[in-house]
């Protein structure tokens, strides 16, 4: 009731100042016509077209929504919306009063002066209102002083306009833009908003004007640029920050409130995925989609990235219990019409992934669930065979069972020429994938990428918490390399890859230049504002069981066939695979041995099965928990 009458007193209030402005823009008119002297013959005509005008005026303002709009936010729009509303008021005046040829005077001449003083004013006032809000709300002499950070804005594109205008709109804004950088040379000394463009980006240094902070406004800036630019921010010794990617923005709306540190996925310049909605949506729209892992970094993510496109219902299946948890917190929070089920269970136990099937129906399943860290898989093998291999295996016959319509595994690039047990299990996951297609209805695939950023357990959350505790930071090795994408373009790509598969293929996803995992810790180190080497301390602690120095994306019998997707591309194995049988068979007995905890049975039998796999090495566990060391020969 109170927000009526507040609503209901504001829109009088702006209605009386209207009427003001008309009357005195009418009355200015006259005023001109006559060199600033009224005659008193034309009272009479005064008295009869001014009621009859801002009666008008302001019943076509009001019955437009006109008074809805807040003054202080006015823009170029707020002021087209007057020039016709205050166009149509006219017209319907000049119509209801008509010309007379009792005056002396041409009064068309009169009601034209008005026509644009009338404008002039009704502009006058919103602009007015705009710039002391904008401008001089909170200076001293104008009411409470608030103490802004003074900004520098780096990028002078559509994006900082943006963030400029938002900055200046917003009274209660901590910040004071103070200028702009901008590497285009016609950019300078120009004005947005009123704010000039200062100088280069290499210039930042050099800057006279004192300010505090910069924010980085450039995001479709490159990998490279993007270093350059950090680079220049970090020479002042200022805080600076950025707005997010163009590829983390859905709708592409860039705001102040998305303002963050810049990471190194930012660095990483990742060109942002450009997806064929309309295949993806054939692939997901109205069906039931299951997901294991689903409380994983990739897992968790494809859920996510699943919502937009309309699934009746996603079955989240993961084993932790605390991945359940935010799974339901996700499903009370989602305002999608999509049904989110979360399923705590383990694919191991194939019983009870038999009841999920049974009961849900799954009609696309995306097989993240997997043990991925490869020291740990090398001390603990059977776990690895057992998941990787044997819940892999389970959740294949089981969507060919019931009939799922794909399946999609979610393989890794430690599968090629796989030198640990987590490879050469990923490797065999992905052969069982192209084998059980063959006579199937449903279409089964297996999507093969590098690092993503971010997970848990991967370097970079590692990387920052030493960072974070004052280090030292801890690399295996100065020349080790590995491919990396964000968790999103991987999680994007790989529900393009379903919506392009069709059964058969082991499809690999394009992961740009490997970057030295030393060149990470820097450059970690240095997003932090500090010296490698000398504020933070780089240890180099030798490869762990089953490391490479190098990944390969592909091995030397599989040739690339491009697609639809420049980001996407199949490969095609040139080496004969054995029957479904006999592979059935032998991964039996590999998931027998794993049963026993055997591990040389395990190395043995995965040899058998994977003639490229060459462990460098591998972990023995005897009966009384003592560790051993062999070779490839098999030696201790």
């Amino acid at each position: 009731m109170k927000n009526n009458s507040y609503s209901t007193n504001r829109k009088f209030l702006l209605m009386f100042l209207d009427g003001f402005t008309i009357i005195f823009s009418f009355i200015w008119a006259f005023y001109l016509m006559f060199n600033f002297s009224f005659p008193n013959e034309y009272y009479p005509l005064l008295k009869s077209w001014l009621p009859l005008i801002v009666i008008v005026q302001l019943v076509i303002f009001n019955i437009s929504g006109f008074y809805q709009v807040i003054w202080r936010y006015t823009s170029l729009w707020e002021l087209i919306t007057i020039i016709k509303y205050v166009t149509i008021s006219f017209l319907l005046s000049i119509l209801g009063i008509g010309l007379s040829s009792q005056f002396s005077f041409h009064p068309g001449s009169v009601l034209l002066s008005f026509y644009f003083f009338n404008v002039l004013s009704i502009c006058l006032t919103r602009v007015s209102v705009r710039l002391y809000f904008s401008h001089f709300k909170n200076q001293p002499i104008f009411g409470k002083v608030i103490t802004k950070k003074r900004l520098v804005l780096v990028g002078a594109g559509s994006t900082g306009a943006k963030i400029s205008r938002e900055i200046l709109d917003n009274s209660d804004s901590t910040f004071d833009v103070v200028g702009f950088m901008d590497d285009d040379p016609n950019k300078r000394n120009a004005r947005l908003h009123g704010i000039r463009v200062l100088g280069a980006i290499s210039d930042l240094e050099n800057l006279t004007i004192p300010f505090d902070e910069l924010l980085i406004t450039v995001p479709s800036a490159t990998g490279d640029t993007l270093r350059r630019i950090v680079s220049a921010c970090r020479s002042t010794g200022k805080r600076f920050k950025t707005v997010p990617s163009l590829a983390e923005l859905i709708d592409k709306d860039i705001s102040v409130s998305a303002i963050r540190d810049v990471s190194y996925i930012d660095l990483l310049g990742r060109e942002e995925v450009k997806l064929d909605m309309n295949s993806i949506e054939g692939l997901l729209q109205g069906k039931r989609v299951l997901i294991t892992g689903a409380g994983g970094s990739i897992g968790s993510e494809l859920v996510k990235q699943c919502l937009p496109f309309h699934p009746s219902e996603i079955i989240c299946l993961d084993n932790a219990e605390e991945k359940i948890f935010e799974i339901m917190a996700l499903s009370e929070r989602s305002s999608s019409n999509t049904i989110i089920k979360p399923i705590l269970g383990n694919i191991n136990q194939k019983n009870q992934i038999e009841k999920v099937f049974n009961e849900n129906r799954p009609q696309i399943v995306f097989h993240a669930a997997a043990y991925k860290h490869v020291p740990i898989q090398e001390t603990h093998p059977w776990t690895a065979v057992r998941t990787n291999v044997g819940g892999t295996l389970g959740m294949l016959e089981l969507a060919n069972k019931f009939s799922a319509e794909k399946f999609v595994l979610v393989s890794t690039d430690k599968a090629v020429n796989p030198v640990n047990v987590m490879g050469a299990t990923k490797r065999l996951a992905e052969i069982l994938t192209q084998a059980i297609n063959a006579g199937s209805k449903t279409e089964f695939l297996a999507v093969r990428f590098g690092n993503v950023m971010g997970s848990s357990g991967s370097a970079i959350p590692i990387f920052e918490k030493q960072i974070k505790n004052g280090g030292p930071v801890t690399v295996t090795h100065p020349e080790m390399t590995r491919y990396f994408m964000s968790i999103q373009e991987a999680s994007q790509l790989i529900l393009q890859s379903g919506a392009i598969g069709h059964g058969g293929e082991i499809i690999l996803l394009e992961m740009g230049k490997p970057i030295k995992i030393d060149q990470l810790a820097h450059d970690l180190i240095k997003l932090s504002g500090l010296a490698p080497g000398v504020d933070i301390p780089i240890v180099y602690t030798g490869l762990r069981p089953g490391e490479k120095l190098y990944e390969e994306l592909q091995s030397l019998d599989e040739k690339l066939i491009s697609t639809s997707h420049k980001k996407i591309m199949i490969l095609k194995d040139g080496m004969r695979s054995m029957s479904w049988e006999e592979l059935k068979s032998k991964t039996d007995d590999l998931i027998k041995a794993s049963e026993e905890l055997d591990s040389d049975k395990i190395q043995i039998r995965l040899k058998a099965l994977l003639p490229r796999y060459a462990p460098r090495s591998f972990i023995h566990v005897s009966k009384d928990d003592e560790f051993k060391t062999y070779d490839i020969k098999g030696q201790a």
